[in-house]
């Protein structure tokens, strides 16, 4: 009892770190949101690619009431996980709140919800790492799109633990940034964002937090409005980024195929769709599903690819980067992953390096794309 009321009391100071690319009109809707929450932050830490982009007289009027503390990067120096680690270095606060610029908090409550979520616990008394919060779909969501927010963000909240594998497999692991609280205690002792990362950091760690004891709360009353209506081919591009984290995270994702999930989304939204009168977007749904699962295909086996495939299948031409200026260096990573000496391969001659080059017998023994140990 008293070791649960020194964690309630530790947990009261909560920062929000924003990654911020060429804002516009939502991200001042969502600092207006910030400066009326019931539960407030300490700092709004913000890192902006481009300073160029920043219009400080403009977001200092729309950040008004919040202690906002800016840091620029260039473009070629964001990265999915190295970035938010980054703005977390800045945060002393017990939790810390990850939002992307384009997720407006719903209602004053918020945060006061985020952290409310820490109070959960596990069918063991596994203590959350991280809280994140429900999507709701905008004003001009599409259809499908709305019924997958409501698939994979459903109006009641949960604990999940390990012992939810055998149900929920790879969705025991699902969490996002666009709007997700961290125990910052937790955070430091996992180790924090991996990087570089492609993308997906957030599911990374939560798995890893999940491996380690840990649980991960979804909390439905946290609520954020947030959607895209991508294109066939950001969606294709979307799930190979995807499908690269899985496969070069074997350690967390190794085991748990994703692709039921996606079929279970697929079944569900058809019906929906049908039930509801809407029996004319289905081509749309079943078009735009078969890009999703090309991508996600090509992405488990990046490595089997000439570079230039990959980089025309991802949206993170940046992960990829080699050389000065390229502060990612995906190459020089998969190199080191599958044993080739940085000084064998010249930079110039990237352009026509094929990922998988020589090493097909070690893709034969190492399908997952693993380092050998």
């Amino acid at each position: 009892m008293e070791q649960e009321r020194e964690r309630k009391r530790k947990l009261q100071t909560v920062d929000v770190v924003i990654p911020v690319y060429r804002p516009g009109k939502k991200f001042g809707r969502l600092l207006r949101m910030l400066a009326r929450q019931t539960h407030p932050a300490g700092k709004v830490i913000v890192v902006n690619t481009e300073e160029r982009y920043w219009d400080k007289e403009r977001f200092s009027k729309w950040g008004k009431g919040l202690k906002l503390e800016v840091h620029h990067i260039r473009k070629q120096e964001f990265d999915h996980g190295g970035t938010r680690r980054q703005a977390v270095s800045y945060s002393q606060a017990d939790v810390f709140v990850c939002l992307t610029d384009d997720a407006v908090p719903a209602n004053p409550h918020l945060l006061q919800r985020l952290m409310e979520g820490f109070g959960q616990r596990g069918p063991k008394g596994e203590l959350p790492a991280m809280v994140y919060a429900r999507q709701l779909a905008d004003k001009d969501c599409k259809i499908g799109e709305r019924y997958a927010r409501h698939f994979n963000y459903p109006p009641k909240s949960r604990v999940k633990t390990a012992a939810d594998l055998p149900k929920l497999g790879i969705k025991t692991y699902f969490g996002s940034n666009v709007c997700c609280a961290y125990d910052r205690e937790i955070y430091d002792r996992l180790g924090g964002f991996g990087y570089p990362a492609i993308f997906n950091e957030d599911m990374v760690f939560a798995g890893r937090a999940v491996q380690a004891g840990y649980g991960v709360v979804y909390q439905a009353e946290a609520k954020v409005v947030h959607s895209h209506n991508f294109s066939c081919l950001q969606q294709f591009r979307r799930n190979f980024d995807l499908a690269v984290s899985q496969a070069d995270h074997p350690e967390v994702f190794g085991g748990l195929p994703s692709e039921g999930e996606g079929i279970r989304l697929v079944k569900k939204t058809a019906a929906y769709l049908a039930r509801s009168g809407h029996l004319l977007q289905l081509p749309d749904l079943v078009v735009k599903s078969g890009f999703k699962y090309l991508g996600y295909r090509l992405g488990k086996a990046y490595w089997h690819l000439p570079k230039r495939a990959v980089l025309w299948c991802t949206m993170n031409r940046n992960y990829w980067s080699i050389g000065e200026g390229g502060s990612m260096e995906g190459l020089k990573a998969l190199w080191e992953r599958q044993g080739i000496k940085d000084d064998d391969n010249d930079a110039s001659d990237s352009a026509d390096f094929g990922i998988r080059g020589n090493h097909d017998a070690d893709y034969a023994q190492n399908p997952q794309g693993k380092a050998a140990d």
